[in-house]
């Protein structure tokens, strides 16, 4: 949604996290893999291949306010793509959350909004 607004480096490194957040419970599901391709898609790099970089070094990469919040957003999209929360996710998000400078309250909000979003692309067929 937001990632074209980042900078060349901070694309690859959203990239390099996302994939690390995607993995990190040890199964990429369809639609985790979906999303990945969707951001590769969105930010111009279909050819980037991950490299498996540490998530304190690219969390260093992404410096100002805007970058963080389209950052954070755009992962819990992924997270909740699956429909679990699984317990490697969050405490990845804490990480994240904590290195970044975010309160209680700011972090909730985005993560209530996401969860917002996706109900509503739920159809209620489904629900």
């Amino acid at each position: 949604m937001f990632l074209a607004e980042l900078h060349p480096e901070e694309k690859e490194a959203f990239l390099e996290l996302a994939a690390l957040i995607a993995n990190i419970d040890g199964n990429l599901s369809v639609f985790e893999n979906s999303i990945l391709n969707k951001y590769k898609k969105e930010m111009d790099l279909e050819d980037y291949k991950i490299k498996g970089l540490a998530i304190e070094d690219l969390l260093k990469i992404f410096k100002t306010e805007r970058s963080k919040n389209i950052v954070l957003v755009e992962l819990f999209q992924l997270i909740y793509s699956d429909g679990v929360f699984a317990e490697q996710e969050s405490k990845s998000v804490q990480l994240i959350k904590e290195h970044f400078g975010f309160d209680t309250n700011e972090y909730g909000s985005f993560k209530d909004w996401i969860v917002k979003i996706k109900e509503l692309s739920v159809s209620p067929e489904e629900r």
